[in-house]
């Protein structure tokens, strides 16, 4: 008889493979939105990575942040096609307060897997630092996730 803390059986008998890399995910996780504060990009990439890496499309997601940049939550806002999704800065924003949160990082994926930044993505950032200027939450940055991440902040672009 096993015992039920043993992680690889569950009450219904022991768990599959996708149950324990799944589970693993799960820690794993929950160990990067325990880390310290996301203040430097390195930080912030590898849980966006961890995070977005994996979707065969677009998505637009958002780290919302305490005053301190401790993470209160990631949301996956916006999923697109497999080069584009619509963003729309009013759910930004209504997300943003839902949270209270008093600074974000904008994240998305590029699934080609080439994160540099388009004229879209640019402009896309700027209306949505606009819109959370009116409402005094600072954009901290927006990277883009691929082979090899790109950061507008270290790059200039905010």
């Amino acid at each position: 008889m096993h015992s039920t803390e043993d992680s690889t059986y569950s009450f219904n008998g022991p768990l599959t493979k996708h149950q324990i890399l799944e589970r693993a995910s799960e820690i794993l996780a929950q160990q990067l939105i325990e880390s310290d504060v996301y203040s430097v990009p390195e930080e912030a990439i590898a849980f966006l990575e961890f995070k977005l890496s994996h979707y065969e499309r677009e998505v637009f997601g958002v780290m919302l942040l305490d005053n301190r940049h401790r993470l209160l939550e990631f949301k996956e806002l916006f999923f697109g096609t497999i080069d584009s999704a619509s963003i729309y800065p009013r759910e930004v924003v209504k997300a943003v307060l839902a949270d209270n949160a008093a600074a974000v990082i904008f994240a998305h994926n590029h699934p080609s897997g080439i994160a540099e930044p388009s004229r879209a993505d640019i402009s896309i950032t700027q209306r949505l630092v606009d819109a959370l200027a009116l409402i005094d939450v600072r954009v901290l940055d927006h990277i883009i996730v691929g082979h090899h991440s790109v950061s507008f902040a270290e790059r200039g672009l905010l």
